[in-house]
C-alpha cells in the first residue's frame, strides 16, 4: 500500500476553474535581489528578446525553489517572467501545459498521482522519476534531473530521545521496542486512511490495537502543524513529519530511515513546457547543475530560514544560489 495523495496537494478542485488566460495572474512576491555573474553564464545564441515564465505553487517550499529558477533564467540571459505564488498545484501545472509557464520544480509523487491517475505510489525514486518523465512526455511536459531532495512523509523523534530508544536510526527497528514506547503523533486522516498509518505498522511487523504493540492508547491525534511540536515536547516518540519541513531542523527532530519503503517518492524535478525547451534546449543543463546541489539538508535550511527566522523567500533563494556559486553578488 502506498500514500495516494498528500495534503499538501489536495483540495485542487475547488480552484481548477480559475480562468488562467488573461486572467492577470501575476506574483505578490515577484522581486528578487540583483545579482551578478557566476557559474551560470548567458546561453549562447539566445536572441535578445528571449523569455522565459517562471511558475511556482503558494507554500513556503515552493517559493524559494520558484526564486531559484528566477534567478537562474536571469543568469542564462532570459527576459523572466515571474508567475510564482500560484494558488494550488493544478492552475499552476495548467500554465505550464498550455505555454503560459516555460518552466516549474515539481513532484514525482504530485504527477503520478495527481496528474497521471495513479493510486499507488512508487518508493523508488529512479523508477518514479523515469516513469513519470515517459508518461508526461505525452502531455508535452519535460521532466529534466531530478534533485536528491524528496519532500515524502517521514516518522521523526527528538533527538535528545534516541538513546533511550536504543539509539533507533531507522523503521524496521520499531519492532524491537517495548509497547510502551511505540508512541505516535498523527493526524486525523493519516491515522485512518487505507494506505495510512495502520499499514505503515502491519508492513515493519507492528499491529495496531494489540496491547503488547501499539495500542490504540499509542496514537495521539494532532493538526499537521502540531505535530512537530509534540513530538519535540515529548507528547509522542515518533510523529509524522514531511521531510524537508524546516522545523525538523528547529526542533532538532531526527527523520527515521524508511528502509522498506512504504511511503512513495516526491523528488522534485526541474519541468519544461515541451516547446518551450524545444526553442531553447540549453536551459535545461543550467538546471541540470542545480538540482544535484537540492538536497533534504538544504531545503530544511530555506524552509527553516522563512518559515522560522522570517526571511523573505527570494533572499533566501538568492543567498543559496550565491552560496553555491551558481551567481554572485553585484
Amino acid at each position: 500500500m502506498r500514500l495516494g495523495k498528500r495534503f499538501k496537494t489536495t483540495a485542487l478542485l475547488a480552484i481548477a476553474g480559475l480562468a488562467l488566460t488573461g486572467c492577470g495572474l501575476a506574483s505578490a512576491t515577484a522581486y528578487v535581489p540583483p545579482a551578478g555573474p557566476g557559474s551560470i553564464q548567458q546561453l549562447p545564441d539566445l536572441p535578445d528578446n528571449a523569455t522565459m515564465t517562471i511558475t511556482s505553487k503558494n507554500y513556503t517550499e515552493q517559493l524559494v525553489l520558484g526564486k531559484i529558477a528566477v534567478l537562474a533564467g536571469q543568469a542564462a540571459g532570459f527576459k523572466v517572467v515571474d508567475l510564482t505564488n500560484v494558488p494550488g498545484s493544478q492552475p499552476a501545472r495548467e500554465l505550464l501545459k498550455s505555454g503560459q509557464a516555460s518552466m516549474m520544480w515539481e513532484y514525482t509523487g504530485t504527477a503520478w498521482m495527481t496528474y497521471l491517475g495513479h493510486e499507488d505510489g512508487i518508493s523508488d525514486q529512479q523508477e518514479m522519476w523515469e516513469k513519470v518523465k515517459a508518461q508526461d512526455a505525452g502531455n508535452g511536459v519535460v521532466w529534466g534531473q531530478r534533485a536528491p531532495l524528496n519532500n515524502t512523509y517521514a516518522m521523526a523523534v527528538r533527538s535528545e530521545a534516541l538513546s533511550d530508544l536504543g539509539n533507533i536510526t531507522k523503521l524496521s527497528q520499531l519492532k524491537d521496542l517495548p509497547s510502551k514506547d511505540l508512541t505516535f503523533c498523527v493526524d486525523a486522516e493519516f491515522n485512518s486512511r487505507s494506505d495510512g498509518l495502520n499499514p505503515m505498522l502491519e508492513l515493519y511487523g507492528l499491529k495496531r490495537g494489540s496491547a503488547d504493540s501499539v495500542p490504540d492508547s499509542n496514537v495521539g491525534l494532532y493538526d499537521t502543524g502540531a505535530i512537530y511540536s509534540a513530538t519535540d515536547a515529548g507528547a509522542c516518540n515518533f510523529g509524522e513529519v514531511f521531510t524537508t519541513d524546516g522545523r525538523i531542523k528547529a526542533l532538532d527532530l531526527t527523520v527515521l530511515e524508511d528502509d522498506l519503503g512504504y511511503f512513495p517518492a516526491y523528488n522534485v524535478v526541474p519541468v519544461f513546457n515541451g516547446k518551450f525547451l524545444e526553442e531553447n534546449p540549453g536551459i535545461e543543463k543550467v538546471f541540470a547543475e542545480i538540482s544535484p546541489l537540492l538536497t533534504d539538508e538544504e531545503m530544511q535550511s530555506m524552509n527553516l530560514q522563512v518559515d522560522v527566522y522570517g526571511e523573505e523567500p527570494a533572499q533566501v533563494a538568492f543567498d543559496w544560489m550565491v552560496a553555491q556559486g551558481f551567481i554572485s553578488k553585484p
